[in-house]
């Protein structure tokens, strides 16, 4: 199954820094494309895939997911898995249609596509320059995930809302500490928001990717 896809590819010659960047649950491919003039200023290649669950978030309303959730119920591992699978396969092919820098691939998720983000990078962390994960909760399955020497080498930027009602913000307090257990070198950063991306936020993943992960944009 081919997930579909937005993407955005900056003028000139690649290969690009590159941010593979995953929507929450009942949005789609076009949620976080918005991002991409200014996330490094717009000069990184972005890809936004499209979860592969379609559901109705509201009347009228068509949105998708990378699993089914059910409330009160933890996500089904094998659903999670799928997803997995199938957004690896989707990079895989991203890798070879564009031209990506993979010594500068920063993978990053909203909420549900948080979640799918840790999963991803924590069990593959060689793969990925960065990991960025904005009002998530960590999979239980990390927990198994035994340190490795990659996982040093893989800064991340944990953002959470001190009044999100979707996700709470105990479970980012959880997340930032099963990290550091991993030796992950992790910056925290709490807002006084909700289950949103605010302008503050915002000026935290800028400053963020320029700092640790992307190289400084350079004016002539």
């Amino acid at each position: 199954m081919e997930l579909l896809h937005t993407v955005h590819v900056p003028a000139g010659d690649g290969p690009f820094p590159t941010l593979l960047l995953l929507h929450g649950w009942g949005a789609s491919a076009h949620d976080l494309i918005g991002l991409a003039p200014i996330l490094h200023g717009g000069r990184a290649l972005v890809l936004c895939p499209q979860g592969p669950v379609a559901l109705e978030p509201g009347p009228g309303m068509i949105g998708y997911g990378w699993f089914p959730l059910s409330e009160g119920q933890p996500p089904d591992p094998t659903a999670v898995r799928m997803a997995q699978g199938l957004i690896e396969i989707f990079l895989d092919d991203a890798c070879k249609k564009y031209p990506v820098d993979r010594t500068k691939l920063v993978l990053a998720g909203f909420s549900q596509g948080g979640f799918m983000a840790y999963q991803i990078a924590l069990s593959d962390p060689a793969r990925f320059a960065g990991l960025m994960a904005l009002s998530a909760w960590l999979p239980d399955e990390v927990e198994k995930i035994a340190p490795q020497p990659a996982h040093a080498a893989l800064p991340t930027l944990v953002i959470h809302g001190s009044k999100d009602p979707m996700v709470a913000i105990d479970r980012a307090y959880a997340a930032r500490d099963a990290l550091l257990r991993l030796g992950v070198p992790t910056v925290f950063r709490e807002h006084e928001m909700a289950h949103e991306i605010r302008p503050e936020a915002l000026r935290d993943m800028i400053g963020w990717l320029e700092q640790k992960v992307l190289a400084p944009i350079s004016i002539a």
